[in-house]
């Protein structure tokens, strides 16, 4: 049997929305590649999307329907389901029961969800993880369009001259993206690139300037920017007086003095001038934005003042200009167009229109349309903690992980009579207070459509069959309808026929009075859905399809047609920050995604960070005597993460960045939601991930530890560990408290009742040991203990595991720690894409590299997704300031 042809879908990652090849071999495995007709990627794919073959396996997976811990059919447990859900409804109301959902998740299964909830059970509850990721973009959209509409494209950072990147870390978030805009600087190096984040992150590092903003010092910065587009007289005043309403009063609100300016951004007056001399005397201005405009109590009022200046400026809707929201999730945007947040309808419709009401009353039949918005995200977990929702759907997240405030999370869950949970995984940390689990199939089994963040709608395809018992979401939900009473309503066949409804819906009595329609799909047969390419929205069925971009000539789709400048306000007082409490900046790192379910199963990924961390300035880690590789405690009065501690010089003193994808399955205590509380932005519910207040402290443990072992370790005991998969195995990090638990902690890592290795070597002085185990002529274990951070090769030591032990010198270079001379030690982990790591770019250096396209050319590190070269760049500058001592 011989390998089948490849199979166009897109990657189920960012919103970036790029294409891939997936070909199934006929070794079982699956080659990965990225499809150069694809518009969103033209072949480029990122070291997560690289990796996808890997992620692939059945391991850990639900396979089949579970009712109170015992396997059961699909008959059964939806009978039990739908019982319980009904019960619920007759005694309490529609309100008493919600689904929450997820950015990952596909459109169609989105569609039939929220036609469920909100067209037949009769309420609004139905809300998803995109609100922790975009609602605030949401919100500004609407205040300033009258739509959730994003006006530009991708095309749009190629024509720019100048890039203004917020409160996002595009180089490793949005690689694919970032890419585009540095092809287009190599291009055109007059196209400048200004990043506006608290951190030197790496995209940081690639721009001609950064300026290290205060947290939520957004809205100062902005405001001030369009005062000074005032002062300087840059105002487009044709576009604003025929296309705008609120100018002034806008203006007016957002009087800022100089003084305060610096105080609330934390900017120099040389930084801010700038800044506004490139903003006004650039046309040609994208201004991108994601989380860390999004994840904030001020969330909404920071999009509203970016929208402003452009407004101001008429810098909307034409070629190389405009806001661009960089959306978070794969369908984010997908979830959004059919009404998955719980103050909106299907097709960009609102809840609280009546005549939007109305029309999808008619189109949908609908016996109960809900009559208000649900309850968000957060309300939505205060409610079942409270009590008000006593039967929740959780499909295809995880948020006992992504939430803000977990332990509330952990108690509502807890705490709720009927709780359902549909995923690809059996463990993941909400599946544990699941009374029913129901098996989804996933990425590569799963077909239907995506949405990315320039509006281009994809096609995923399976090519994969689904395992077990494992099914679509949108047939779970379709079930559980019928089961309701409501067959003619969700009668689908097949992914197609949802689609098919979806396009019809939102060219139902549309005549272009909302943004989103894709009419001319309302026909499609099951032939062409399957053939279907990308596209953008809008495509009317009766007219050409429209321009790709919104608002150059105004046409906004509120009631007079015209665009709101929307007042944004300060704080009323800066919040103030005791000395002893930081500002924890949350976020990802390169090569993992959200809750790891499942970049965790990657090895690849898993060796550029294999555990959780927190950035710390070195003047801070000087003062609570941190110093490099040593574990950190972040506590919130009771609550605490236990994370290694990463020296920077690419933060201000006061703060620490720590990641959000680490969770019990890896980590002992580095879930660090967990210290955020969940302070929401008044217009979206959105909460704010990025500016929470903790205090630091060094850790103090008595050994530290590192293994590496052919066998997963299921339950340590140390008061820190963190685990990350390799090639053929996994690496371990530990440190505990006491040292007499040693021999314990020894026997749980290497499995074994005795702690005698077959090769060791203590060093009672320092408080070292070494300790080796084979099988045959393959390592088993090797632990490596001593009283500080172990220091030894975490690479060269993983990668032991796939080495041939058949002479007995070899295996005592295990306890060395250090490959011998005949087997150099790549180092850390940089280019994820080809497996290259510190030393060998070092090495390439001192043999005569001195740019990131030689090091591409010699060890084709960065030449793949490219989210590596701003590291790269970083060893070559290092090694050249050695060289010049």
């Amino acid at each position: 049997m011989g390998d089948t042809p490849p199979i166009r879908t897109t990657c189920p990652y960012c919103g970036v929305g790029c294409g891939v090849l997936a070909t199934p071999r006929s070794d079982g495995n699956v080659t990965i590649k990225g499809d150069p007709d694809h518009p969103a990627n033209f072949g480029r794919l990122c070291s997560k999307g690289m990796a996808l073959g890997e992620t692939l396996g059945l391991d850990g997976r639900l396979l089949y329907p579970e009712v109170n811990g015992q396997k059961t059919s699909w008959d059964q447990a939806l009978d039990h389901v739908a019982q319980r859900f009904k019960r619920t409804i007759e005694t309490y109301g529609p309100d008493s029961v919600g689904f929450y959902l997820s950015g990952q998740m596909l459109t169609e299964d989105y569609y039939v969800a929220n036609k469920l909830m909100k067209g037949f059970i009769g309420s609004a509850n139905v809300d998803t993880n995109s609100r922790l990721c975009m609602s605030s973009t949401v919100a500004g959209h609407k205040r300033a369009f009258g739509s959730d509409t994003v006006p530009g494209n991708y095309e749009d950072l190629e024509h720019a001259d100048l890039i203004v990147l917020v409160g996002s870390n595009m180089a490793w978030c949005h690689p694919v993206l970032f890419q585009r805009i540095l092809a287009a600087k190599d291009k055109r190096p007059g196209l400048n690139i200004v990043v506006i984040d608290p951190r030197r992150t790496k995209t940081a590092e690639m721009a001609n300037l950064h300026l290290p903003i205060n947290a939520d010092g957004d809205v100062a910065l902005f405001n001030g920017l369009l005062q000074h587009i005032v002062q300087t007289q840059m105002v487009n005043s044709s576009y604003v007086g025929d296309h705008t309403v609120g100018f002034s009063e806008a203006v007016n609100a957002t009087q800022i003095s100089q003084k305060d300016l610096i105080k609330r951004t934390g900017l120099s007056e040389g930084q801010i001038n700038e800044f506004y001399s490139l903003f006004v005397n650039t046309e040609k201005v994208v201004t991108c934005f994601s989380q860390g405009v999004n994840q904030s109590s001020s969330g909404t009022d920071k999009v509203n003042a970016i929208i402003n200046c452009h407004l101001a400026t008429g810098r909307i809707g034409r070629k190389g200009m405009g806001p661009f929201s960089l959306t978070g999730q794969p369908n984010a945007m997908g979830g959004r167009e059919v009404g998955g947040l719980a103050n909106m309808l299907a097709a960009h419709m609102d809840i609280d229109n009546q005549a939007h009401r109305d029309l999808v009353t008619e189109f949908w039949g609908a016996s109960n349309l809900a009559p208000k918005p649900g309850l968000k995200a957060v309300e939505l977990f205060r409610a079942l903690k409270s009590g008000d929702v006593k039967a929740l759907w959780i499909m295809g997240t995880n948020p006992m992980v992504s939430m803000p405030d977990t332990d509330l999370v952990a108690e509502a869950l807890a705490a709720c009579p009927m709780l359902v949970v549909s995923d690809m995984m059996a463990n993941t940390p909400t599946m544990g207070f699941a009374q029913v689990k129901l098996p989804s199939i996933g990425w590569g089994e799963k077909g239907g459509t995506v949405t990315n963040s320039e509006r281009r709608i994809s096609r995923q395809r399976a090519f994969l069959p689904a395992p077990g018992m494992a099914r679509p979401d949108w047939w779970q939900m379709a079930q559980l309808g019928k089961k309701l009473g409501h067959e003619e309503a969700f009668g689908f066949k097949n992914a197609a026929e949802v689609f098919a409804e979806h396009a019809a819906l939102s060219g139902y009595q549309n005549d272009g009075t909302r943004d989103f329609d894709i009419g001319v799909h309302a026909d499609v047969s099951s032939e062409e859905y399957e053939a279907l390419k990308p596209f953008q929205w809008p495509q009317p069925k009766e007219a050409e399809p429209s321009a790709t971009r919104f608002f150059a000539n105004g046409s906004f789709y509120t009631d007079d047609k015209r665009g709101r400048f929307v007042p944004t306000r300060l704080a009323d007082k800066q919040q103030h920050k005791p000395k002893s409490k930081f500002v924890l900046n949350t976020g990802r790192v390169r090569d993992h995604w959200h809750t790891m379910t499942r970049t965790g199963k990657s090895a690849t990924l898993s060796s550029h960070m294999g555990e959780p961390y927190c950035e710390i300035s070195r003047a801070d880690a000087q003062r609570l005597h941190i110093k490099p590789a040593d574990l950190v405690r972040l506590f919130v009065k009771d609550q605490q993460v236990i994370v290694r501690a990463l020296i920077s010089t690419k933060l201000s003193a006061g703060q620490v960045f720590c990641p959000m994808h680490w969770n019990n399955n890896y980590a002992s205590i580095g879930s660090i939601n967990q210290l955020v509380k969940a302070e929401l932005d008044p217009h979206s519910g959105q909460p704010a991930l990025k500016a929470a207040r903790v205090k630091v402290e060094r850790a103090n443990m008595s050994i530290f530890g590192f293994a590496v072992t052919r066998n997963e370790p299921k339950d340590l005991s140390a008061d820190y560990w963190a685990k990350a998969i390799t090639r053929t195995g996994w690496r371990i990090e530990f440190a505990h408290q006491r040292a007499r638990d040693l021999p314990r902690l020894v026997r749980e890592i290497a499995n074994t009742d005795v702690t005698t290795a077959d090769v060791a070597y203590h060093a009672p002085h320092d408080d070292q040991q070494r300790l080796a185990w084979f099988d045959g002529v393959h390592l088993r274990t090797a632990i490596y203990i001593a009283s500080s951070p172990v220091e030894v090769s975490r690479s060269w030591a993983a990668g032991q595991l796939d080495t041939i032990f058949d002479e007995t010198a070899l295996r005592y270079r295990m306890v060395a720690g250090r490959p011998g001379k005949d087997m150099p030690d790549p180092g850390p982990i940089v280019c994820s894409c080809f497996s290259v790591g510190a030393n060998q770019i070092l090495d390439a250096v001192n043999a005569g590299c001195t740019s990131v396209s030689e090091i591409g050319k010699t060890l084709s590190a960065g030449t793949n997704c490219g989210s590596c070269k701003a590291e790269i760049s970083e060893l070559i500058h290092e090694r050249s300031l050695l060289a010049a001592e």
